[in-house]
Protein backbone atom coordinates (compact mmCIF):
# COMPACT_ATOMS: atom_id res chain seq x y z
CA UNK A 1 0.00 0.00 0.00
CA UNK A 2 1.11 3.84 -0.64
CA UNK A 3 0.16 6.91 0.81
CA UNK A 4 -0.90 9.30 -1.88
CA UNK A 5 -1.18 13.27 -1.31
CA UNK A 6 -4.29 14.87 -2.92
CA UNK A 7 -5.62 18.25 -2.94
CA UNK A 8 -9.18 19.02 -3.35
CA UNK A 9 -9.47 21.93 -6.28
CA UNK A 10 -13.43 21.83 -6.22
CA UNK A 11 -15.06 22.81 -3.16
CA UNK A 12 -17.59 20.34 -3.91
CA UNK A 13 -15.38 17.43 -3.42
CA UNK A 14 -15.98 15.65 -0.44
CA UNK A 15 -19.17 17.50 0.11
CA UNK A 16 -21.37 16.93 -2.89
CA UNK A 17 -19.22 15.01 -4.55
CA UNK A 18 -17.85 11.92 -3.04
CA UNK A 19 -13.85 11.55 -2.63
CA UNK A 20 -12.65 9.06 -4.83
CA UNK A 21 -12.99 5.25 -3.25
CA UNK A 22 -13.12 2.30 -3.99
CA UNK A 23 -16.28 0.61 -4.43
CA UNK A 24 -15.64 -2.70 -2.92
CA UNK A 25 -13.45 -4.29 -0.73
CA UNK A 26 -12.08 -6.16 -3.36
CA UNK A 27 -12.52 -3.35 -6.24
CA UNK A 28 -8.80 -3.02 -7.70
CA UNK A 29 -9.17 0.56 -8.44
CA UNK A 30 -10.38 3.41 -6.87
CA UNK A 31 -13.59 5.53 -8.66
CA UNK A 32 -13.16 8.92 -9.98
CA UNK A 33 -16.22 11.50 -10.27
CA UNK A 34 -16.69 14.56 -12.48
CA UNK A 35 -16.79 17.77 -11.11
CA UNK A 36 -17.60 20.22 -14.15
CA UNK A 37 -18.92 23.37 -13.52
CA UNK A 38 -22.59 22.34 -14.95
CA UNK A 39 -23.26 19.39 -16.48
CA UNK A 40 -21.69 18.62 -20.17
CA UNK A 41 -23.46 16.74 -23.24
CA UNK A 42 -21.25 14.87 -25.33
CA UNK A 43 -22.46 14.81 -28.98
CA UNK A 44 -21.30 11.43 -30.88
CA UNK A 45 -17.88 11.08 -31.66
CA UNK A 46 -17.02 14.34 -29.43
CA UNK A 47 -13.94 14.63 -26.63
CA UNK A 48 -14.16 16.79 -23.65
CA UNK A 49 -11.85 17.00 -20.48
CA UNK A 50 -13.81 16.53 -17.41
CA UNK A 51 -12.36 17.68 -14.12
CA UNK A 52 -12.02 15.55 -11.41
CA UNK A 53 -11.94 18.34 -8.71
CA UNK A 54 -8.41 17.13 -7.29
CA UNK A 55 -5.16 16.97 -7.72
CA UNK A 56 -2.82 14.37 -6.43
CA UNK A 57 1.30 13.71 -5.91
CA UNK A 58 2.24 10.26 -5.65
CA UNK A 59 5.97 11.53 -4.53
CA UNK A 60 7.56 7.69 -4.96
CA UNK A 61 8.86 7.17 -8.67
CA UNK A 62 8.54 3.54 -7.70
CA UNK A 63 4.78 4.22 -8.30
CA UNK A 64 2.68 5.47 -10.98
CA UNK A 65 -1.33 5.58 -11.64
CA UNK A 66 -3.83 4.25 -14.46
CA UNK A 67 -6.53 6.39 -15.21
CA UNK A 68 -8.66 3.66 -16.66
CA UNK A 69 -12.39 3.83 -18.12
CA UNK A 70 -15.35 2.18 -16.61
CA UNK A 71 -16.66 -1.02 -17.95
CA UNK A 72 -20.43 -0.09 -17.90
CA UNK A 73 -20.52 3.07 -19.16
CA UNK A 74 -18.18 1.91 -22.32
CA UNK A 75 -20.79 -1.05 -22.81
CA UNK A 76 -24.04 0.23 -22.40
CA UNK A 77 -23.15 3.99 -23.70
CA UNK A 78 -20.26 4.34 -25.44
CA UNK A 79 -18.53 6.71 -23.22
CA UNK A 80 -14.71 5.82 -23.39
CA UNK A 81 -11.64 7.56 -22.55
CA UNK A 82 -10.22 10.01 -24.87
CA UNK A 83 -6.39 8.43 -24.84
CA UNK A 84 -8.31 4.93 -24.13
CA UNK A 85 -5.54 5.03 -20.85
CA UNK A 86 -4.20 7.61 -18.71
CA UNK A 87 -0.88 7.55 -17.08
CA UNK A 88 0.35 9.71 -13.59
CA UNK A 89 3.43 9.65 -13.13
CA UNK A 90 4.96 10.02 -9.36
CA UNK A 91 5.96 14.11 -9.79
CA UNK A 92 2.99 14.75 -11.65
CA UNK A 93 1.20 17.44 -9.13
CA UNK A 94 -1.53 18.96 -11.44
CA UNK A 95 -5.46 18.31 -11.38
CA UNK A 96 -6.86 15.08 -12.70
CA UNK A 97 -8.52 15.50 -15.61
CA UNK A 98 -10.39 13.00 -17.42
CA UNK A 99 -10.90 12.71 -21.63
CA UNK A 100 -14.12 11.28 -22.14
CA UNK A 101 -15.07 10.42 -25.63
CA UNK A 102 -18.61 9.31 -26.66
CA UNK A 103 -17.98 6.89 -29.50
CA UNK A 104 -21.90 6.11 -29.34
CA UNK A 105 -24.89 6.82 -31.91
CA UNK A 106 -26.42 8.87 -29.00
CA UNK A 107 -25.82 11.92 -27.04
CA UNK A 108 -24.03 11.78 -23.21
CA UNK A 109 -24.57 13.98 -20.71
CA UNK A 110 -21.71 13.72 -17.87
CA UNK A 111 -23.22 15.57 -14.57
CA UNK A 112 -21.10 16.16 -11.23
CA UNK A 113 -20.72 13.76 -8.98
CA UNK A 114 -20.80 10.89 -12.01
CA UNK A 115 -18.69 8.25 -12.15
CA UNK A 116 -16.58 8.41 -15.06
CA UNK A 117 -13.20 6.51 -14.49
CA UNK A 118 -10.78 4.66 -12.30
CA UNK A 119 -7.69 5.17 -11.23
CA UNK A 120 -5.20 1.99 -10.27
CA UNK A 121 -2.07 2.69 -8.15
CA UNK A 122 0.29 0.36 -10.05
CA UNK A 123 4.04 -0.19 -8.93
CA UNK A 124 6.89 0.77 -11.53
CA UNK A 125 9.55 -1.47 -12.47
CA UNK A 126 12.29 0.64 -14.36
CA UNK A 127 14.24 -0.73 -17.11
CA UNK A 128 17.74 -0.17 -18.42
CA UNK A 129 18.20 -0.74 -22.39
CA UNK A 130 21.16 -2.72 -22.75
CA UNK A 131 22.26 -2.91 -26.38
CA UNK A 132 23.10 -5.43 -28.44
CA UNK A 133 23.99 -6.65 -31.83
CA UNK A 134 21.62 -10.19 -31.50
CA UNK A 135 19.25 -11.55 -29.76
CA UNK A 136 19.42 -15.31 -27.71
CA UNK A 137 17.25 -17.42 -30.17
CA UNK A 138 13.25 -17.46 -28.55
CA UNK A 139 10.48 -19.97 -29.84
CA UNK A 140 8.83 -17.15 -31.72
CA UNK A 141 11.65 -15.72 -33.10
CA UNK A 142 11.38 -12.73 -34.79
CA UNK A 143 7.59 -13.14 -36.02
CA UNK A 144 5.96 -10.31 -35.57
CA UNK A 145 1.99 -9.13 -35.09
CA UNK A 146 0.13 -12.24 -35.57
CA UNK A 147 2.30 -14.29 -35.55
CA UNK A 148 1.72 -17.15 -33.13
CA UNK A 149 -1.79 -17.79 -34.80
CA UNK A 150 -5.15 -15.64 -34.54
CA UNK A 151 -7.54 -16.42 -31.23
Amino acid sequence: MIDVRFRVLDPRLGAGIPLPDYATAGSAAMDLRAAPEAALTLAPGDSVLVPTGLAIHIGDPGWCALILPRSGLGHRHGLVLGNLVGLIDADYQGPLMVSCWNRAQAPFTIAAGDRIAQILFMPVARARLQRVETFDPSARGTGGFGSTGIG
